[in-house]
């Protein structure tokens, strides 16, 4: 639709509640004239909710008919909410809006609110949405197009004086609105809460006429009909609307103060002195989501570990300097002044993708290995180069607001988005600049953004969050909303693993693509930062994890990535094995990558988002062999923990398991762990000697129990985990198994 194309509903089908009058009717109206098919729904009671008719529903219906539109008038009340879009679809055979209009009045001063007064306006505007919403839902999922709006009101959003009742119905509307957008966005329902002021029957109780007279519900359709079109990406917001204008509320948060310390209470009176900072809305942060009001406790955790970390083992030699270095209101908005155009040829993508774990092992690389290749391309991650090379290039140092020493400046986070595909040669110039600072208390964190473009186009966009250790306290924010957030993996097993070993040489290799910190090649500086040997680049492996992503689900296709976001946990020694952990939602892949040899997480909160969401591959294809299944992965983690302290597990044990894994039914695969002999081993076949227990499990199954996903006794009982032999054994099994959920 252009911007100039006028809002039409042609073909779609509209139910307004409460469309016998006021705001109802003018939605009714509005719809009808712009080619909707519409029902009206009204019971034809009184304001109170008492009585029924059908004549306030069928004026309505009249109108749009002699104006030449198609509706259909409906009596029923909105608890009856199957019913009404049951006689929806008889009518028009589909529903594709749905207007939550309807609504009563008992207006009581608190303790004068009857049980019948709450419970019929709770009935009436609360339940009665839920009903007809609920009956509605499915048949807008399976269509994949639905649009949905709840009517608060100022006195839910605000309170007001006699209306207890109808303002908490009001506000719950808000919530259940919230949850919908949430719920619905995948199958294109949003859903959205209006305000609005107009004059009705319902605002006559609490607004003088005059007031009355110059609102027109006219001026509240508008907003109505767009938030419902199909083009429009609204949802999960809320409006207030009336007399012609109309404005987005958000919710607002101060920053707060941390009121706890390490092995200390936390009293009244610590709460009381710093009463004036928790209620002090300067540089107040707006969160969005249940994940915002999270982060926040998640962060003090962090500070708290931090402090106590930091009291009790200085590591890397850092200690907590002052925090006068840091002045955000000069820092902020400030440009890093570039050292240039950032020149390359061909050999730079290949060193890059040499550095990233690419080889000549494997056909499908030789596109990003050798220039003459008919698709050579450069991998998307090659884009945090050019960028980095800004950010590392000596402009740091001039930023007012920016008294840093370097080197407690660590790598936190990185977001990388791509618009088009990397040329594999030429002249890129970025641009970057401080996006926010924010004051974690033990240290402080720099957001930068860099734009980076290919003459005057823009090709990607990086920011990199950085934290500078011990120069917090400063008394800024905590939090920033221009930061690009991280994501927690789904709370199931992953649906694909790849493993890649990294090479010893790995880091080295990785610096030629300009990361020069000795950090990662020299042993004594490297040791100087509280490393027993040089560390892999976290981007390094970063370019790992999105090679994975492209195998996995693009079929190595680069014109498919779109983004990735990551947070840099713990360091990787070269020569360890990188684990990629994957989740489909969507488009949109949740990755978690760990170091393989000790199960420490390396990425995390990470993702990769897609371009379009065509398997190019299985999901059930876990691994990096073809056939290998996700239990192969536990297994190759209990053989581990043989090897360790397998002496001490067949004194305890002194029993043989053998585990049959089925999948599809049949069975894919026979693993025994044997504690009763030597010392113990585990083999990928049937016993060798008598197994005291055989447990017969699914592929899938035997994940959800090792992850803790599913009770083992509960899968017993429910068929789905067989055990023959002896049964009280298996409960030994938790000594092997134990922990594994947090590999």
């Amino acid at each position: 639709m252009s911007a100039m194309a006028p809002v039409s509903f042609d073909g779609k089908v509209v139910l307004v509640t409460g469309a016998g009058g006021g705001l109802g009717r003018a939605y009714a109206l509005a719809f009808s004239e712009r080619g909707a098919f519409v029902v009206v729904n009204d019971l034809g009671g009184n304001i109170k909710g008492e009585g029924k008719g059908s004549s306030a529903a069928d004026k309505v219906v009249e109108e749009i008919r002699a104006k030449g539109g198609k509706a259909v008038a409906n009596y029923d009340s909105v608890e009856e909410g199957e019913k009404i879009i049951q006689s929806t679809l008889d009518a028009f055979g589909k529903i594709d809006i749905l207007i939550n209009n309807a609504g009563i009045l008992r207006d009581r001063s608190f303790g004068r609110t009857s049980d019948l007064d709450w419970d019929l306006i709770h009935r009436v505007h609360l339940r009665g949405s839920f009903k007809i919403t609920r009956a509605a839902w499915n048949h807008m999922k399976n269509q994949k197009f639905g649009r949905i709006i709840m009517t608060a009101s100022a006195a839910g959003i605000y309170g007001n004086f006699g209306q207890g009742n109808y303002s908490a119905a009001k506000l719950g509307l808000l919530g259940l609105s919230n949850t919908l957008a949430i719920e619905g966005l995948k199958y294109n329902i949003h859903c959205n809460t209006i305000a609005p002021t107009a004059g009705s029957r319902m605002t006559q109780t609490v607004m003088p006429q005059d007031l009355l007279d110059s609102l027109k519900p006219e001026y509240v359709a508008p907003l109505v009909l767009w938030l419902c079109h199909e083009s429009c990406q609204e949802n999960g917001s809320l409006f207030e609307v009336g007399a012609g204008w109309i404005g987005k509320l958000r919710w607002e948060r101060t920053l707060g103060a941390i009121l706890r310390q390490k092995n200390q209470p936390m009293t009244p009176e610590a709460v009381r002195d710093n009463w004036e900072r928790i209620c002090n809305f300067e540089n107040a942060t707006k969160p969005q989501s249940t994940k915002d009001s999270i982060d926040i406790l998640y962060e003090v955790l962090t500070k708290l570990d931090a402090e106590q970390e930091v009291s009790s083992n200085p590591t890397n030699g850092i200690l907590p300097t002052s925090s006068s270095g840091i002045d955000p209101a000069q820092a902020i908005g400030q440009k890093i002044t570039a050292p240039g155009m950032y020149s390359y040829t061909n050999l730079q993508p290949i060193l890059y993708a040499l550095g990233v774990g690419m080889t000549t092992k494997d056909p499908k690389h030789l596109m990003f290995l050798f220039e003459g290749h008919e698709k050579f391309s450069c991998l998307p991650t090659f884009g945090v180069i050019p960028a980095q090379f800004v950010i590392f290039g000596g402009g740091f140092a001039s930023v007012p607001g920016l008294n840093l020493d370097f080197t407690r400046v660590l790598h936190g986070e990185q977001y990388l988005e791509l618009y088009k595909p990397l040329p594999t040669s030429g002249q890129l110039k970025s641009e970057a600049t401080i996006a926010d600072v924010l004051d974690k208390g033990s240290g402080a964190v720099i957001i930068v953004d860099v734009y980076t473009y290919n003459g005057g186009d823009l090709i990607c966009y990086n920011q990199f969050t950085l934290f500078v250790v011990g120069a917090g306290g400063f008394g800024g924010k905590r939090t920033s909303d221009k930061a690009k957030v991280t994501m927690n993996p789904p709370s199931r097993a992953p649906d694909a693993v790849m493993n890649d070993i990294t090479s010893a040489d790995q880091a080295a290799l990785y610096r030629l693509s300009g990361d020069w910190n000795p950090l990662h090649i020299d042993p004594n500086f490297a040791a100087l930062g509280g490393f027993k040997q040089p560390i892999l680049h976290g981007l390094c492996s970063f370019g790992f994890a999105v090679r994975h992503v492209l195998k996995q689900y693009a079929n190595d296709d680069v014109t498919k990535f779109q983004a990735m976001k990551a947070r840099f946990a713990k360091p990787v020694i070269p020569g360890q094995t990188l684990q990629t952990e994957m989740w489909k939602e969507g488009n949109r892949i949740h990755i978690q990558m760990k170091v393989k040899e000790t199960s420490d997480v390396v990425l995390a909160g990470a993702y990769v988002d897609l371009k379009n969401t065509a398997d190019e591959s299985t999901t059930n294809n876990v691994g990096k062999q073809e056939g290998e299944l996700q239990s192969d992965l536990v297994f190759r983690e209990i053989s581990r923990r043989i090897k360790d302290v397998g002496k001490e597990l067949v004194k305890k044990v002194n029993a043989v398991f053998q585990w049959d894994i089925t999948k599809d039914g049949k069975t894919a695969a026979q693993w025994t762990i044997d504690l009763k002999n030597g010392s113990g081993e585990l083999y990928k076949e049937e016993a060798r000697n008598q197994a005291d227990t055989v447990f017969t499990v699914s592929d899938e199954d035997f994940m959800k129990v090792a992850l803790g996903n599913l009770n083992p006794q509960k899968a017993f009982f429910a068929g789905k985990l067989k055990v023959k032999g002896n049964i009280m054994l298996s409960q030994k099994l938790e000594m092997i198994l134990k922990d594994y959920a947090k590999l």
